[in-house]
């Protein structure tokens, strides 16, 4: 992560610091002022930085699975309406960036970006992510994840009757979703489509150890182990 560099190891680890311990996430203008540093070098460090925390295998998700779907991006700009122009699609219709997860209740996400939200897509996402011994699915009333009960027992909560049925809801992949769009709207205001996976890899890094005291330690140990 350091090596063909010209910055300082001082300032590498400031940059790492503050970007873990940013919640929504950390624009380069902002750490480009913290360190005294250009914009686009601050740019190139947190690829790096985001490159390194991606390289981490994330834990395979066991017990209460919840799994659902948001759409990064910017609101639509408002234009003359013309001839033959339609609704402005939203949500599943959206041609925004689709990002699709799942957590385990009170442990641990995954989450990556998705090229469509079809069952062949959702399915293998899933697969590769779950041990389905002794777990349990919940996602909303979409079709596509009915492919994957042949693998897991799934329960479906239908938002358009209510959110919450005993143990039956998707509140806390929602959470997560949210923090991930809070950190586009509040922060970055725009994703190259490239490297939005990165930015998903980020946002589940801090996710999964939000209870831990150091998490400057623990990057630094992974980037070595």
């Amino acid at each position: 992560m350091f090596s063909g560099t010209q910055v300082s190891l001082q300032k590498w680890s400031l940059a790492i610091a503050l970007m873990l311990n940013a919640k929504k996430s950390l624009s380069s203008p902002q750490l480009a002022r913290d360190l005294g540093i250009t914009q686009p070098t601050a740019l190139y460090m947190q690829r790096r930085i985001r490159s390194e925390i991606g390289r981490k295998s994330s834990k395979i998700l066991q017990g209460i699975i919840e799994a659902d779907e948001a759409y990064i991006g910017g609101k639509p700009r408002k234009r003359n309406k013309r001839k033959g122009d339609g609704p402005t699609k939203r949500r599943r219709g959206t041609k925004k960036t689709l990002v699709l997860g799942a957590v385990e209740r009170s442990d641990s996400v995954s989450a990556r970006v998705q090229t469509d939200l079809i069952s062949k897509g959702i399915l293998q996402f899933l697969k590769g992510k779950i041990n389905s011994k002794d777990s349990k699915l919940i996602t909303d009333e979409y079709g596509a994840y009915k492919a994957i009960r042949p693998y897991i027992p799934h329960e479906v909560i239908n938002h358009q009757e209510r959110y919450v049925d005993g143990d039956i809801h998707t509140n806390t992949i929602e959470g997560f979703l949210s923090l991930l769009k809070r950190a586009w709207y509040g922060t970055h205001h725009h994703y190259a489509k490239k490297f939005t996976p990165l930015y998903v890899t980020e946002a589940c890094w801090k996710y999964n150890h939000r209870n831990v005291k150091n998490c400057f330690d623990v990057f630094l140990r992974g980037c070595f182990a």
